[in-house]
């Protein structure tokens, strides 16, 4: 499908936009030119709680440099005044527009504990993911829908992992996933008599910089990490859901997808977009032949 490549004018928002497919899909739409508000809690000169070295201001950056005007915004999203402060702050520079919203905040791989149950989990983890990944995304929702609703029109996407409701291998990691998935579905049936479409969205083996560094390689030989992981080789880089982002923020039938929950390669085969490798990831079909059997 070919779709005219520009976002400007366009508002965006990319909550958790630091690293991983956050930063990719904040970048994504700026290469559009869609001017992008890219939030989370780790500054430059401040010490993330991930532990990790990515900024909110480099992102932004690179949302410069791909053609588009990055803003970057330091919000913890599970605090309530932080984001109606945020939020005031996009009302008040883009006369009240907003026209994409992505509810991307995450850390909690630190907090799952693989192999427990919820008997055995530490319970705070598993407090601490709920509020991180799923109150932050309500709270930032709460806030950022009515410029939406004031101007009947919009996307928000619920970044998830998985396309069901299946058990994913830990309770509240599962809690977590889920939950994203209906939030999208339920926003779509609240917002049904307006012009604003709701999604849920995931990426197949995300190849994050987290996810390269746990492995020991590099995106330049990211393949050697089989020898850590056989199903590495299905992996796909952040900036494949950055497209899979752009196109449907890009799409004037987008609405035909509202309450769904998507995925990098069911966008792919549809938009024919490709990863940075000039590859078509397909997680679906892989899983299906060499996880699931």
């Amino acid at each position: 499908m070919k779709l005219e490549m520009n976002l400007e004018n366009k508002i965006a928002i990319v909550a958790g936009a630091t690293r991983g497919a956050g930063r990719a899909m904040a970048i994504k739409l700026g290469e559009a030119g869609a001017t992008v508000y890219v939030t989370g809690r780790t500054t430059r000169g401040g010490t993330s709680p991930m532990q990790r070295k990515e900024t909110i201001e480099e992102t932004a950056e690179l949302v410069n440099d791909a053609g588009g005007d990055g803003i970057p915004v330091k919000v913890d999203h599970t605090d309530e005044a932080q984001v109606e402060k945020f939020i005031n702050k996009v009302n008040r520079e883009q006369n009240g527009r907003l026209d994409i919203l992505v509810n991307d905040v995450w850390g909690g791989d630190p907090l799952t504990e693989w192999g427990k149950d919820v008997g055995d989990h530490n319970l705070q983890k598993g407090l601490q993911m709920q509020k991180q990944a799923v109150q932050a995304h309500f709270i930032t929702s709460h806030f950022a829908l009515p410029l939406m609703k004031k101007k009947n029109a919009g996307l928000i996407v619920e970044i998830t992992d998985g396309v069901d409701s299946e058990y994913r291998g830990n309770f509240y990691y599962s809690l977590a996933k889920i939950s994203n998935i209906h939030m999208a579905k339920a926003i779509a049936e609240d917002l049904k008599d307006y012009n604003i479409t709701s999604i849920a969205l995931t990426p197949g083996f995300l190849r994050s910089e987290a996810m390269l560094e746990l492995f020991g390689v590099t995106e330049e030989n990211w393949k050697d990490g089989v020898k850590v992981e056989k199903h590495f080789i299905a992996s796909e880089t952040p900036f494949y859901i950055g497209e899979a982002l752009k196109y449907l923020a890009l799409d004037p039938d987008v609405r035909r997808f509202n309450g769904r929950t998507l995925s990098t390669w069911e966008l792919s085969d549809i938009y024919g977009f490709k990863d940075v490798d000039g590859t078509q990831p397909h997680w679906g079909n892989y899983y299906k032949e060499h996880v699931e059997k």
